[in-house]
């Protein structure tokens, strides 16, 4: 658009306006007085109006539409405040559309819209512009209207240096602003507005608004410009500095570094001796990353993914041992006792010596912290000569850690399975999953359910990890894997495995290992040998009754430890001052100088017979404890009180032994209305620790009948076993632990439920000479064994 500022066909004097003029409805433009704009005409009856002007006296009226779709609009669908223009010129163009050059020459409202036939005319009466005042805020709006131009055109805005020349000398406020929204290519109803606008106050003031937006739509358009300009002159400047580099290669005879590295896969890829599917799989990625740029986002996750599966041992097995003398050799050195464990790894060497196809066991080793699960993994991967992999699951949720990622994520690995192999070198690695009881779900799905696959032989053949997309042979890896309780796996996991139990050690194991394993490896530790440090046997027993309550080895361990720091801090400062430092000897009787007074307190049974009083046996994740269940006899109306955190399960077991003492009261001894005047409270010390399960129902029938009957209980007797309202003994679990804690706390007979017979041959040989193990099928026979004779009255106490 330009501006006559010169008015040089306006300058006659004033243009009589007639009071009708031909309509030329305009799509997507607003004119504004005083501009000269050149217009293409295609519509018929526009082109007709175009030729009445022409004919009449060259004027026309210039309206926007509602609607710039709308092909014939009618009156209602234009706009009321429009443009009387001046026709300065015609062309007629080859493609029968005109070409008309037009200036404003006056706002006119228009009162009227009539359908001539071939075009439309409008009614109209010219709007003069008001006259206004000079004043310092006119004057501020004129020089901050101009400032804008300015701003606008260095921002890149393409308006002509006459356009600026005449904007910088205008001092009209509403030639100003209509000359300044004419050039800034606003949306139809924005242009309409400032048209709509006859005050020039109120019309330069919206002008100054669309300035600054128009101003502020820039600057962003400029940065966004800068930063594209800016990627594109970096990405033009590598592209150089890399066909320099490629011709400076080329001239050294270095050669191309994607071929040689698509040369490379190649041939890892011929090396690995995969399967066909997998080898066009890879095939077919190495061909992808060959047509893409080297520089790509995408070609370093290719490479990545190629590594990885070109660097999986496919083919490659380590060669396993199957001497079974070696094996058996293997395993007594690096463990002690055992015995079970290391005949069913021996027979399964035996069977895979005899049939070489055999898939490999999966063996779930189950038992408390610290007796040895995950060394004794490593030690049969010794024995076999295998590869051995450690994987840890405790608090695992993701099930992605088994699977793997998809490569699409960024920073997709395969999963911890593949991992291991690839770690291992060798297809037939032993893989140990430690602490599989502690692995959680969420919603990032159950690692559990895709352990399923992988710890299935009839499955595991075509694993398929989700990172690979190919399926690995898993078939030949041993897997085992450690628990300290079974209740927590899955159902259908812990069906897949072969569960063998390790429970705690005895305490002339536990001397024995210290002797054989513990000390040799502490004194490595802390840089002393045998010939400064030694332990009396008295000392070990010691260690292992007073500092350490476990069924494992570790505190054992770290107190042996704290033995040889002292030891070790002496020798240096005998080294510091010269003197020779004489051999020294641990025993019971200076113990207390490295490791201090007694830290555990042990079950002891009881120091007396006592009325109410029975000791029991609990199986714990970490062994076997004594439970002293006590009973008491108060006035009252027949009720029963339970105390001690007991679980449901308990509780149930302390009800049903109640009502076997109500019904049987007579057999026993028991006055028939001592009920019915007496409450009984049954309490289980050590309150704080929760306690449930059915195998302390002998206990509590024998401490409540006990108090009901006045008789005492002997003090050197434990039992354990559920009862029923019948008065039957029902087989319990964890025999071998809750006997070994019986032998530590000294008691010396044991009452077990006659089906639990077969549970015996597990318990060491010396702790069944040290204690009478007796097999008992009914309540009778316990308290037969258990009870006393009642007291005279002169001896009872205030049990009562």
């Amino acid at each position: 658009m330009t501006n006559d500022d010169n008015d040089s066909d306006l300058s006659s004097g004033p243009i009589r306006i007639p009071d009708t003029l031909p309509v030329l409805p305009l799509r997507d433009i607003v004119i504004f007085p005083y501009m000269i704009v050149p217009l293409f005409v295609s519509r018929d009856r526009s082109m007709r109006a175009v030729d009445n002007a022409l004919s009449d006296h060259r004027m026309i009226l210039l309206v926007a539409q509602n609607d710039p779709r709308a092909e014939e609009p009618t009156g209602s669908e234009l706009h009321s405040i429009g443009t009387a223009a001046m026709i300065m010129r015609m062309l007629k163009l080859p493609d029968s559309r005109i070409r008309v050059l037009v200036q404003g020459v006056s706002r006119v409202r228009v009162t009227r819209y009539e359908d001539a036939g071939e075009y439309l005319i409008g009614a109209v009466e010219p709007i003069a512009e008001p006259e206004m005042a000079k004043s310092v805020e006119t004057e501020a709006l004129i020089r901050s209207v101009r400032s804008d131009i300015e701003h606008v055109v260095a921002l890149g805005k393409p308006i002509s240096p006459e356009v600026m020349t005449i904007a910088v000398n205008m001092d009209d406020l509403g030639r100003l602003a209509d000359l300044s929204a004419s050039n800034l290519e606003l949306r139809v109803d924005e242009a309409q507005s400032v048209l709509e606008r006859i005050d020039p106050l109120e019309r330069i003031t919206r002008v100054h608004d669309l300035l600054r937006q128009e101003i502020e739509l820039l600057t962003v358009q400029h940065q966004i410009d800068t930063q594209a300009r800016g990627e594109i002159d970096r990405s033009q400047r590598e592209f150089y500095l890399r066909q320099q580099l490629k011709a400076i290669q080329m001239e050294l005879g270095e050669g191309n570094e994607l071929a040689e590295e698509i040369a490379a896969y190649r041939e890892r890829v011929d090396q690995a001796q995969m399967p066909d599917d997998v080898r066009e799989e890879v095939e077919k990625q190495i061909r992808k990353l060959e047509r893409m740029h080297p520089d790509a986002a995408e070609a370093t996750t290719m490479r990545n993914y190629l590594d990885v599966i070109t660097g999986l041992p496919w083919s490659k097995l380590s060669e396993e041992s199957l001497d079974l003398d070696r094996a058996q050799q293997v395993l007594d050195e690096d463990h002690y006792g055992l015995p079970k464990i290391k005949e069913r790894i021996v027979e399964a060497l035996a069977v895979r010596k005899l049939k070489k196809e055999t898939k490999g066991p999966i063996l779930c080793l189950v038992g408390p912290p610290g007796v040895g699960k995950t060394s004794l993994g490593r030690s049969i991967a010794r024995a076999t000569n295998r590869q051995f992999q450690r994987l840890s699951l405790g608090g695992l949720h993701d099930e992605s850690e088994i699977r793997g990622h998809r490569r699409t994520y960024i920073g997709a690995m395969p999963g911890r399975i593949i991992q291991a192999i690839q770690q291992a070198g060798t297809r037939n690695p032993l893989i140990i999953l430690d602490e599989i009881d502690k692995v959680g779900a969420d919603f990032r799905g159950d690692p559990s359910s895709a352990l399923l696959e992988v710890l299935d032989p009839e499955q595991n053949f075509s694993f398929r990890d989700n990172y690979l997309n190919v399926p690995f042979d898993l078939s030949s890896v041993w897997f085992m894997t450690t628990a300290n309780v079974l209740d927590t796996i899955q159902p259908a996991l812990r069906d897949r495995m072969e569960i063998i139990r390790l429970a705690g050690y005895t305490e002339v194991e536990k001397r024995e290992i210290a002797r054989r394993h513990l000390i040799p490896r502490q004194l490595e530790a802390n840089g002393i040998s045998d010939r400064l440090l030694s332990f009396s046997t008295s000392a070990l027993k010691s260690l292992v009754t007073d500092y350490t309550a476990e069924a494992g080895l570790r505190q054992l361990e770290r107190e042996i430890g704290t033995i040889c720091r002292k030891v070790a801090r002496r020798v240096a400062e005998s080294q510091e001052s010269r003197t020779k430092f004489k051999r020294l000897t641990v025993t019971a009787a200076n113990l207390r100088e490295f490791v201090g007074p007694p830290k555990t307190r042990h079950d002891e049974a009881l120091d007396k017979n006592e009325i109410g009083v029975a000791t029991g046996l609990a199986w714990t994740a970490v062994g076997g404890e004594v439970l002293h269940v006590e009973a008491l006899l108060m006035r009252g109306k027949g009720g029963l009180q339970l105390t001690g955190q007991l679980g449901d399960v308990m509780k149930e077991s302390a009800h049903a032994a109640f009502s076997y003492a109500r019904a049987r009261a007579a057999d026993f001894g028991i006055e028939a209305d001592h009920f019915d005047r007496s409450d009984l409270h049954v309490h289980v010390p050590e309150g704080a620790i929760p306690k449930d399960g059915p195998s302390a129902g002998i206990t509590m029938a024998t401490a409540m009948i006990s108090a009901l009957s006045q008789r005492p209980i002997r003090k050197d007797i434990a039992m354990t076993g559920e009862i029923t309202l019948r008065g039957h003994v029902l087989p319990i679990g964890g025999v071998k632990e809750k006997v070994l804690a019986a032998h530590r706390a000294r008691c010396r007979t044991v009452l077990l439920p006659v089906d639990n017979g077969r549970d015996v041959e597990e318990i060491p040989e010396e702790i069944r000479q040290d204690l009478e193990i007796v097999l008992v099928s009914k309540v009778r026979e316990v308290l037969d064994l258990a009870l006393l004779k009642k007291r005279s009255p002169a001896r009872q106490s205030g049990n009562r």
